[in-house]
């Protein structure tokens, strides 16, 4: 079994992947937050 030695891994693709999460989380929650506005405004 070989030997893990810790920060050897190339990480290049997880920050990748992460940074298109966080992307995609903030524009849900922004359009969210925009639908929110949006029907309390017609609501009134």
């Amino acid at each position: 079994m070989a030997k893990h030695k810790h920060g050897e891994m190339d990480v290049t693709e997880q920050e990748k992947t992460f940074g298109g999460f966080l992307k995609f989380a903030a524009w849900t929650a922004a359009i969210c937050v925009g639908l929110l506005i949006f029907v309390a405004l017609l609501n009134a």
